[in-house]
């Protein structure tokens, strides 16, 4: 059964924080809050953790991973970023927002897009993962909560407790949060292409509604 931990949403406790880092440093799969929907993440070197997340999610290998990063600094480690792309991805950070952007050699293969070579990364507008991340010190390797069957994204922490408690090792409590997925912009051409309409706003980054 996992472990509950019932974080601030706008203070986290860097007690609890510190065990979240174990728990996922000793092999675990997490749900956890962002500034969308809940998430369910693990680190990034955690091939066994990703098997399980696909196997919860009901996905299959060309369901793609998320990296969530801590800030612009962390993208650039995992993903080419050129002038005109790090524009863009400072108006847009932190956001609900998903970027697709071509992978550097950090990127394991796995993780990248089989034909295109590329990841997708975001930087959540949210406190609890940021401190996390900072915590943590490297990006988490993340999905959003949706469980097979379900139309929406999750959101409500008894539901996903009740539902993911004896399939995941830690649930972070931080209250509801937001139904919708993120924004998803592909970065990987010349031009920023609009993948999917979620919770970012993508008239603050010059689409059209």
């Amino acid at each position: 059964m996992a472990q509950v931990f019932y974080i601030h949403p706008d203070n986290p406790q860097p007690r609890l924080l510190r065990e979240v880092v174990k728990v996922l440093r000793g092999g675990g799969v997490m749900t956890y809050p962002t500034d969308s929907s809940y998430a369910i993440g693990c680190m990034i070197g955690n091939k066994e953790g990703m098997d399980r997340i696909r196997a919860i999610r009901g996905v299959d290998e060309k369901h793609h991973f998320t990296l969530v990063c801590r800030d612009l600094s962390e993208i650039a480690k995992y993903a080419k970023v050129d002038n005109k792309q790090y524009r863009f991805l400072k108006a847009a950070t932190p956001g609900a927002y998903t970027f697709i952007l071509e992978a550097t050699r950090e990127v394991p293969r796995r993780l990248q897009h089989p034909k295109r070579s590329t990841i997708g990364l975001r930087v959540p507008d949210n406190a609890v993962v940021q401190a996390l991340l900072a915590e943590l010190d490297e990006p988490i390797l993340s999905m959003t909560l949706a469980l097979p069957g379900d139309e929406q994204p999750m959101n409500d922490p008894q539901e996903i407790r009740d539902r993911t408690e004896y399939c995941v090792d830690l649930i972070i409590d931080s209250g509801h949060c937001q139904l919708e997925p993120t924004t998803v912009i592909d970065l990987s051409g010349g031009t920023p292409e609009l993948i999917r309409r979620g919770c970012g706003d993508v008239r603050a980054l010059g689409f059209e509604e």
